[in-house]
Order: structure tokens, then C-alpha cells, then sequence
């Protein structure tokens, strides 16, 4: 990871972003798997990463000037079916446990934005 600052002008918000233990972990894998785009939808693009543990990493990128507030349903094309437990990865916490075959995941990103989750198969 880089960062072109001064570091000893970090607010607190920047630096715990940079030093969030499971980015850098899903950045680490063991597998050494690279995240690919799997889906386009406007200007929204879908970044899936497999990792070593049977999860697998999901960023939801803004790339246009505009908010995008959708539910998504479309988990087959990124890989994952069935019951999965849905951790929001910069915020580090659970935030739903749910079946992919008939739920969505409501999706809230602001333009040039980045929605980060762990998806990870569950009971």
C-alpha cells in the first residue's frame, strides 16, 4: 500500500483507514488471488476477490458523480450462493446474515465511493 503525504499530518480518520487490519488482510490473503471485476452496471463496478479462508472479498465502486442506492441480487454472477454472513469491512463488523437466493443487499455508496465486504459462507 502506498500514501503520497506527510504522514505526521494523518487526521484520525485517514490513518485508521490505512492501518484497517482486515483490508490489509484481505490485501495479504494467502491465497494470492487478485480481485476482478465480474460485473458492470452503469457506473458501478463490481470487484470480487476469492480468499484463502472459502470468503470472498466484494468492493462495489462508484466510478460516476452521482449516488447509487440500489439493492443487489445478482450473487450468482459474482460466485456466491446460499447463506453468507455479510461483514462490512471498513466499518469491521457483521452487518447481516443472509440467503443470496432470495435476498439483496441494500447498497448506499456516494459518487466516487467504495462499499467493501467480506462474504463468507454460513450456517
Amino acid at each position: 500500500m502506498l500514501i503520497g503525504c506527510d504522514l505526521e499530518k494523518l487526521d484520525d480518520f485517514t490513518l485508521n483507514l490505512l492501518t484497517n487490519d482486515e483490508v490489509i488482510a484481505v490485501n495479504q490473503d494467502a491465497l494470492g488471488k487478485q480481485g476482478i471485476c465480474l460485473q458492470t452496471i452503469g457506473e458501478l463496478k463490481i470487484y470480487v476477490k476469492e480468499l484463502e479462508d472459502g470468503g470472498k472479498a466484494v468492493a462495489f465502486a462508484n466510478f460516476g458523480r452521482e449516488k447509487v442506492n440500489m439493492s443487489y441480487r445478482d450473487f450468482k454472477k459474482l460466485g456466491i450462493s446460499g447463506i453468507q454472513t455479510v461483514r462490512d469491512i471498513w466499518r469491521q463488523k457483521d452487518i447481516a446474515k443472509m440467503n443470496t437466493s432470495n435476498q439483496s443487499l441494500s447498497l448506499d455508496i456516494p459518487a466516487h465511493g467504495v462499499a467493501y465486504y467480506k462474504l463468507s459462507p454460513g450456517k
